[in-house]
């Protein structure tokens, strides 16, 4: 139990919690519409850090890398959509049509970028090669995660372009303005990061309680079922442990040192709840509840399994980096 414990991630307590406010005391009315309004001005300051805080000095300086960074890419923003295409055949079977856009969204989300540095420098991998691909993808996500969206989900959700418009406007416009920004107020804000990190933390948990509250007022939670939220946690598990399985066999064909193997498992594997939980809000409105609930439930997967592999992978380091008895 003690294990379990450790793994758990507390920011994961703090979602559940909100959660269940939700569920206990939805926001209806006009106490709505300033909540609402509130999330969005929420989510544009944690934008407005985001671009504040990465360096595209290091995203520049990775260049060198680039097979590296171009299979991250790939399995981000390729193999993680192609395999949630393939999902949709457990629909209605053992997922919800709505479920399945969740799962399907959480696909094209970019990858996670603390835990993926985390993880690799636990495993003794290529750490510098982690930061640089956590920076590429999340640059690159702010263009694709909303293109894929409206390519891929768009039929069903009714997507067009006023949602890329609410992406440009409440994303990517406040990401583009910390990116100016970062030469002024770049280094304030990384020397200030923890007293920072209650912004992300609010912005995240408002959007949550924003998107359940909806959900509860618009009767979403009656359509999911115990078996359902059971299917989904099994459709995920499978879904990550087929990214770890293809990461970790196709580095080694693809002829990547152990170094850059370990970064890459770890960096193409996973997946930012931080960038996904804003987006989702944003492209799908009173349904986001049931996207973000994939989401949520993969990142905690992802963390137990990281929390495994990592230390596996670095006491197997440190065996063979230990020198021999004479």
């Amino acid at each position: 139990m003690r294990r379990i414990v450790r793994f758990l991630d507390p920011f994961i307590a703090l979602l559940i919690g909100t959660v269940v406010l939700a569920a206990l005391l939805p926001a209806t009315g006009s106490a709505a519409t300033a909540i609402g309004t509130a999330s969005k001005i929420a989510i544009g300051l944690l934008f407005f850090l985001y671009g504040a805080r990465l360096s595209t000095r290091e995203a520049v300086d990775g260049i060198r890398h680039w097979r590296l960074h171009l299979t991250v890419v790939v399995c981000t923003f390729v193999i993680f959509p192609l395999l949630g295409l393939a999902a949709r055949g457990l629909v209605p079977y053992v997922l919800t049509e709505e479920l399945w856009m969740g799962l399907l969204f959480l696909c094209i989300v970019p990858s996670t970028i603390q835990s993926s540095i985390a993880f690799t420098s636990i495993a003794r991998g290529n750490v510098p090669a982690a930061i640089c691909a956590g920076t590429y993808s999340s640059l690159l996500g702010m263009v694709l995660t909303p293109l894929l969206a409206g390519l891929l989900i768009g039929a069903t959700t009714g997507f067009s372009t006023e949602g890329l418009l609410s992406i440009a406007t409440q994303l990517l416009a406040p990401f583009l303005a910390g990116q100016l920004l970062r030469r002024w107020i770049g280094g304030f804000i990384t020397r200030h990061r923890k007293a920072l990190s209650p912004v992300d933390r609010t912005a995240i948990l408002l959007v949550v309680y924003t998107a359940f509250s909806q959900g509860m007022t618009e009767g979403i939670w009656q359509q999911i079922s115990p078996w359902r939220l059971l299917g989904l946690f099994g459709t995920e598990a499978l879904l990550l442990a087929a990214m770890l399985a293809l990461t970790a066999y196709g580095t080694r064909k693809l002829g990547f040192v152990r170094e850059d193997r370990v970064a890459i498992v770890f960096a193409g594997s996973k997946k930012s709840l931080a960038a996904g939980l804003p987006m989702a809000a944003v492209l799908f409105g009173a349904q986001a509840s049931l996207a973000v609930l994939p989401l949520m439930l993969f990142h905690q997967i992802q963390l137990m399994a990281g929390a495994v592999i990592s230390r596996r992978q670095g006491r197997r380091a440190e065996r063979a980096e230990a020198p021999m008895d004479s």
